[in-house]
């Protein structure tokens, strides 16, 4: 009898209906034979709901009880799981992240999973339990309840895979896989039957609609992972370590297997800064300690001893990280800050990339016969991004898209 691991979205929990048509397919995958772990996320969009509830009561919640208000989400979607599996006669057992034995640091709000101790699911299996496991959530040594970050009921179900030694984590969302675009913003994207983790990875980073720390337990434990819809039986895209581009016919599109894109961007501008040793580690070690994450950083050529530095933020963090820069930036002696929060990041990802020319020119040729502008740059190995205006983000995917022919079979 083989140990699967399931995750469940929260579109796929929206209401009782969808509760009772999950607790099916569960039931039904039990039925051919296997020990089934079901990791779910919170009920619709029942986190924002509860975050706009904190607010009205504290201005400022602290981030611990911010954790233990979120964390009942899903304790809620995984009881009414179990109890809905229970009507159907299996054997059901709800379990909290702490009580599934999920560990994680003190980070409040973005905690890091630090060990899984699956001795009490495996308990439970040997019942003959379905364990149902809260997502998005685990507890500290010192037993406070931590939330994982947005998305992160992936991060659980990959981790979960990993520690019980299951062959593959099976993710149901209301998608029917990886697509080759965000399918909303571009009509012709083409799903994926399989991609490798280090380009789903990128994607991930940098827009894709999946959680990339699960991608990184993915890689290092060498979990598959399976991307499919709840709503029906579509193969989905399989994410593993032996997924490869086929062999290249000269054409530029076969090295590129996708575009990510992420509007949740904005840009800061400390002007006038006196450039010397020291300076960015003055005004980034703040931006870290207020848990403020950086992702693309330019710094001007200097100019009688004064440098411009531009970086960019996640576009929530922005009121945030504006006042922890403002205050940095008057003890640097800055000119002043700016910032911009009508932007977005366009990627395109593909293996191979570096190593053959033309793919930078290309893209960069693209956006301009579109009228797109280029506000920064930035590139890994097998990634090239750009950021652009908000407002023609979806015209920028739509062009490269087109221009790399990623809607035609690989």
């Amino acid at each position: 009898m083989a140990l699967l691991v399931q995750k469940y979205g929260g579109s796929s929990l929206a209401d009782a209906d969808r509760i009772k048509g999950v607790a099916g397919r569960i039931a039904a995958a039990q039925d051919d034979g296997h020990k089934i772990v079901a990791v779910v996320s919170a009920m619709g969009d029942s986190t924002d709901a509860l975050l706009r509830l904190a607010q009205q009561v504290s201005d400022r919640p602290s981030a611990r009880e911010l954790d233990v208000l979120w964390s009942t989400g899903e304790l809620v979607s995984c009881t009414l799981m179990a109890m809905a599996l229970q009507s159907m006669g299996r054997r059901a057992i709800s379990l909290s992240g702490a009580q599934a034995g999920i560990r994680t640091n003190m980070s409040f709000g973005n905690a890091m999973i630090a060990d899984v101790e699956p001795a009490r699911i495996l308990a439970e299996l040997d019942r003959g339990n379905i364990v149902i496991v809260a997502g998005f959530q685990g507890v500290t040594e010192a037993m406070d309840v931590t939330t994982l970050g947005r998305g992160a009921s992936d991060t659980t179900a990959v981790a979960l895979a990993a520690g019980l030694g299951a062959a593959v984590c099976e993710i149901y969302t209301d998608v029917t896989g990886i697509y080759t675009a965000d399918p909303r913003l571009v009509p012709d994207a083409r799903k994926l039957e399989e991609i490798g983790f280090e380009e789903m990875l990128e994607l991930a980073s940098y827009g894709a609609k999946m959680n990339p720390r699960s991608i990184e337990l993915g890689m290092v434990y060498d979990v598959p992972i399976k991307i499919a819809s709840s709503l029906g039986d579509e193969p989905g895209t399989l994410i593993h370590g032996g997924a490869t581009m086929k062999p290249s016919v000269g054409e530029i599109r076969n090295r590129v297997r996708g575009i990510a894109t992420d509007t949740n961007v904005a840009k800061i501008t400390v002007l006038g800064v006196v450039d010397r040793p020291g300076i960015a580690a003055s005004l980034f070690e703040p931006l870290a300690n207020e848990g403020i994450s950086v992702d693309i950083i330019v710094q001007n050529a200097s100019v009688e001893g004064a440098t411009d530095m531009t970086f960019t933020v996640k576009r929530t963090d922005l009121p945030h990280a504006l006042e922890v820069v403002s205050t940095v930036a008057t003890e640097l002696g800055s000119r002043g800050v700016v910032s911009d929060a009508d932007l977005a990041k366009i990627s395109v990802v593909g293996t191979g990339m570096q190593d053959a020319p033309g793919y930078a020119s290309t893209m960069f040729r693209t956006l301009a016969d579109n009228g797109i502008n280029i506000e920064m740059i930035t590139t890994s190995e097998i990634r090239i991004t750009c950021i652009v205006s908000k407002d023609r983000v979806a015209d920028a995917a739509t062009a490269l898209h087109s221009r790399f022919q990623l809607e035609k079979p690989d």
